[in-house]
């Protein structure tokens, strides 16, 4: 994966985003939901209502970055409120993207044989 740099922070978006959004859409959630400016080279991350689907926006230096994942089975954990923004580790990040609790290291769901 493309980490963001050293010094740059990790913020997960609280509560539920129209995942249909594009760079303009989740930049605007940016600066208005979470008060901070999207172009600061920190990484947000925003989950969808169902919980299998995030998007991370990330400002490289050059231009806005747009990640998406889904998991196949299973949910990415989120926190229970409903706004504001939680700060992850870079660590804390790995973990969400594998589909791992991040407060407590354990899978969501079992591996199964390809």
């Amino acid at each position: 994966m493309i980490g963001p740099p050293a010094g740059a922070r990790i913020w997960l978006a609280a509560g539920f985003t129209d995942l249909r959004r594009g760079f303009d859409g989740l930049a605007a959630l940016v600066q208005t939901r979470l008060d901070a400016d999207p172009f600061s080279g920190h990484a947000f991350i925003f989950r969808g209502r169902r919980g299998d689907r995030i998007k991370i926006l990330w400002y490289d230096g050059d231009g806005l970055c747009l990640f998406a994942k889904r998991l196949e089975s299973g949910r990415f954990i989120w926190p229970q409120a409903t706004d504001g923004v939680v700060s992850l580790t870079p660590a804390q990040l790995s973990m969400l993207l594998e589909g791992i609790d991040w407060r407590r290291p354990l899978r969501t769901t079992p591996r199964r044989a390809a």
